[in-house]
Protein backbone atom coordinates (compact mmCIF):
# COMPACT_ATOMS: atom_id res chain seq x y z
CA UNK A 1 0.00 0.00 0.00
CA UNK A 2 1.42 3.71 -0.69
CA UNK A 3 1.24 6.14 1.39
CA UNK A 4 0.64 9.61 -0.02
CA UNK A 5 4.37 11.19 0.44
CA UNK A 6 3.08 15.03 1.23
CA UNK A 7 1.63 14.18 4.80
CA UNK A 8 4.95 14.79 6.45
CA UNK A 9 7.78 12.50 7.85
CA UNK A 10 6.11 11.30 11.07
CA UNK A 11 7.66 13.15 13.34
CA UNK A 12 5.98 14.50 16.11
CA UNK A 13 8.05 17.08 18.12
CA UNK A 14 10.39 19.74 16.09
CA UNK A 15 13.93 18.63 17.25
CA UNK A 16 15.17 22.52 19.17
CA UNK A 17 12.29 21.09 21.86
CA UNK A 18 14.26 18.24 22.25
CA UNK A 19 17.26 20.17 22.76
CA UNK A 20 15.64 22.52 25.14
CA UNK A 21 14.27 19.68 27.28
CA UNK A 22 17.53 18.41 27.97
CA UNK A 23 18.63 21.75 28.55
CA UNK A 24 15.83 22.59 30.75
CA UNK A 25 16.66 19.13 32.85
CA UNK A 26 20.43 19.93 32.92
CA UNK A 27 19.81 23.49 35.03
CA UNK A 28 17.04 21.75 36.94
CA UNK A 29 19.71 18.72 38.10
CA UNK A 30 22.62 21.03 38.30
CA UNK A 31 20.17 23.25 41.32
CA UNK A 32 20.50 19.91 43.41
CA UNK A 33 23.67 18.52 42.34
CA UNK A 34 25.71 21.16 40.80
CA UNK A 35 28.66 19.87 39.09
CA UNK A 36 31.77 22.11 36.99
CA UNK A 37 34.64 20.79 35.73
CA UNK A 38 35.78 23.36 33.86
CA UNK A 39 37.50 26.87 35.28
CA UNK A 40 35.01 29.41 34.53
CA UNK A 41 36.77 31.37 31.89
CA UNK A 42 37.46 28.23 29.78
CA UNK A 43 33.50 27.97 30.16
CA UNK A 44 32.88 31.00 28.80
CA UNK A 45 35.58 30.75 25.79
CA UNK A 46 35.23 27.58 25.27
CA UNK A 47 31.09 28.12 25.14
CA UNK A 48 31.31 31.36 22.85
CA UNK A 49 33.32 30.00 20.37
CA UNK A 50 30.25 26.98 19.97
CA UNK A 51 27.85 29.32 20.36
CA UNK A 52 29.03 31.61 17.52
CA UNK A 53 30.02 28.68 15.67
CA UNK A 54 26.21 27.45 15.44
CA UNK A 55 25.03 30.99 14.83
CA UNK A 56 27.29 31.33 11.55
CA UNK A 57 26.19 27.24 10.39
CA UNK A 58 22.28 29.25 10.75
CA UNK A 59 22.27 31.54 7.35
CA UNK A 60 24.04 28.41 5.45
CA UNK A 61 21.08 26.39 5.37
CA UNK A 62 18.04 28.31 5.94
CA UNK A 63 19.25 30.16 2.35
CA UNK A 64 19.00 26.60 0.70
CA UNK A 65 15.70 26.05 1.92
CA UNK A 66 14.15 29.47 1.24
CA UNK A 67 16.01 29.37 -2.23
CA UNK A 68 14.95 25.21 -2.97
CA UNK A 69 10.87 26.46 -1.83
CA UNK A 70 11.31 23.52 0.45
CA UNK A 71 9.44 23.59 4.82
CA UNK A 72 12.42 23.63 7.16
CA UNK A 73 9.89 22.14 9.60
CA UNK A 74 10.81 18.57 9.73
CA UNK A 75 7.21 17.48 10.32
CA UNK A 76 6.28 18.48 6.87
CA UNK A 77 7.02 16.93 3.72
CA UNK A 78 10.11 17.86 1.70
CA UNK A 79 9.45 19.06 -1.52
CA UNK A 80 12.93 19.05 -3.33
CA UNK A 81 15.88 17.62 -1.93
CA UNK A 82 19.01 20.03 -1.07
CA UNK A 83 22.51 18.63 -1.15
CA UNK A 84 24.67 21.60 -1.69
CA UNK A 85 25.95 24.17 1.04
CA UNK A 86 26.92 22.45 4.12
CA UNK A 87 25.06 19.48 2.79
CA UNK A 88 27.34 18.58 0.73
CA UNK A 89 29.56 17.75 4.01
CA UNK A 90 27.03 16.78 6.51
CA UNK A 91 23.09 15.53 6.12
CA UNK A 92 21.85 16.87 8.84
CA UNK A 93 23.78 20.80 9.29
CA UNK A 94 20.87 22.12 11.13
CA UNK A 95 21.28 19.51 14.00
CA UNK A 96 25.09 19.96 13.97
CA UNK A 97 24.31 23.70 14.65
CA UNK A 98 21.70 22.74 17.41
CA UNK A 99 24.32 20.39 19.00
CA UNK A 100 26.79 23.02 19.04
CA UNK A 101 24.92 25.56 20.32
CA UNK A 102 23.25 23.53 23.30
CA UNK A 103 26.94 21.74 23.99
CA UNK A 104 28.20 25.74 23.78
CA UNK A 105 25.09 26.87 26.53
CA UNK A 106 26.48 23.78 28.52
CA UNK A 107 30.12 25.38 28.83
CA UNK A 108 29.74 29.02 28.93
CA UNK A 109 26.95 28.23 31.82
CA UNK A 110 29.44 26.05 33.41
CA UNK A 111 27.38 23.35 33.68
CA UNK A 112 28.42 19.69 33.21
CA UNK A 113 25.27 18.54 33.24
CA UNK A 114 23.75 19.77 30.28
CA UNK A 115 27.07 18.16 28.92
CA UNK A 116 26.41 15.04 29.80
CA UNK A 117 22.41 15.11 28.90
CA UNK A 118 24.10 15.80 25.16
CA UNK A 119 24.72 12.08 24.75
CA UNK A 120 20.65 11.25 25.16
CA UNK A 121 19.65 14.41 23.02
CA UNK A 122 21.98 12.52 20.07
CA UNK A 123 20.36 9.30 20.73
CA UNK A 124 16.96 10.47 20.38
CA UNK A 125 17.66 12.76 17.47
CA UNK A 126 19.41 10.24 15.75
CA UNK A 127 16.40 6.97 16.47
CA UNK A 128 13.12 9.29 16.61
CA UNK A 129 14.19 12.21 14.45
CA UNK A 130 17.28 11.87 11.79
CA UNK A 131 15.96 8.10 10.80
CA UNK A 132 12.62 9.17 10.40
CA UNK A 133 13.20 11.80 8.06
CA UNK A 134 15.73 9.71 5.95
CA UNK A 135 13.02 6.88 5.84
CA UNK A 136 10.78 9.75 4.29
CA UNK A 137 13.44 11.26 2.03
CA UNK A 138 14.19 8.00 0.72
CA UNK A 139 10.53 7.51 0.08
CA UNK A 140 10.04 10.46 -1.78
CA UNK A 141 13.40 10.62 -3.65
CA UNK A 142 14.47 6.88 -4.10
CA UNK A 143 17.38 6.55 -5.96
CA UNK A 144 18.57 10.22 -5.60
CA UNK A 145 18.23 10.07 -2.24
CA UNK A 146 20.19 6.91 -2.07
CA UNK A 147 22.94 8.34 -4.22
CA UNK A 148 23.36 11.30 -2.63
CA UNK A 149 23.10 9.41 1.43
CA UNK A 150 26.04 7.21 -0.24
CA UNK A 151 28.52 9.75 -0.33
CA UNK A 152 27.61 12.40 2.20
CA UNK A 153 27.90 11.32 5.76
CA UNK A 154 25.18 11.55 8.53
CA UNK A 155 26.60 13.60 10.85
CA UNK A 156 30.26 14.77 10.05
Amino acid sequence: MKTDLNLGTGIKFPPPIIYLAALIIGVVVDDFWPFSPLPEIWGEIVGSVLILVSFLLVPTFLIRFKKAGTPFDVRKSATTLITDGPYRYSRNPAYISLTLLYLGLGAFFINAWILVFVIPVLLIMDLRIVRKEERHLEAKFGEEYLRYKSVVRRWL
